[in-house]
């Protein structure tokens, strides 16, 4: 996980990284190419640099290797992980998306005994005035759970 703009994020040089992993630098070089490894940033002389993140997962590769797992295959296993957090980050969204809608719930039930007590044509009319923008809602509530595979 990568540090809050509060901590201090310790940043290494390849020659560095290399050191500490345990590894040639000309290995990470590779591994970058490969997408299996991304430069935390460049300093000013653009050079890449790399957090602590990287050397995590640098020894999570090279066990990954020890385990005669392919380096495409631990592609496919970090894209995967990768997937999960979008997941994740879809599934928060969805989850307050319910905590809305239930919230949208209680408040529309809070308004049923006012409602009844409405004479007909103020009841129409404001019925009228709520209707259009209540039918876009649930289309795109529709639209977005047609697109899922929740149903």
């Amino acid at each position: 996980m990568r540090k809050g703009p509060m901590e201090a994020q310790r940043l290494y040089r390849i020659g560095e990284l290399s050191s500490l992993a345990g590894i040639n630098s000309r290995t990470i070089d590779y591994y970058t190419s490969l997408g299996l490894l991304t430069p935390a940033k460049r300093s000013t002389g653009n050079y890449r640099l790399y957090d602590d993140e990287t050397l995590s997962r640098i020894r999570r590769i090279e066990q990954l290797k020890a385990q005669k797992f392919s380096l495409e295959e631990i592609r496919e296993q970090f894209a995967s992980l990768n997937q999960v957090a979008a997941d994740e980050a879809v599934a928060r969204k969805l989850s307050e998306l319910q905590t809305h809608l239930a919230q949208l719930e209680r408040e529309v039930k809070e308004l049923e005994p006012v409602l009844e007590q409405l004479k007909p044509r103020q009841a129409r009319k404001l019925f009228q005035a709520i209707t259009p923008q209540t039918a876009a809602c649930v289309e795109a509530l529709l639209l977005l759970l047609g697109k899922s595979n929740f149903m």
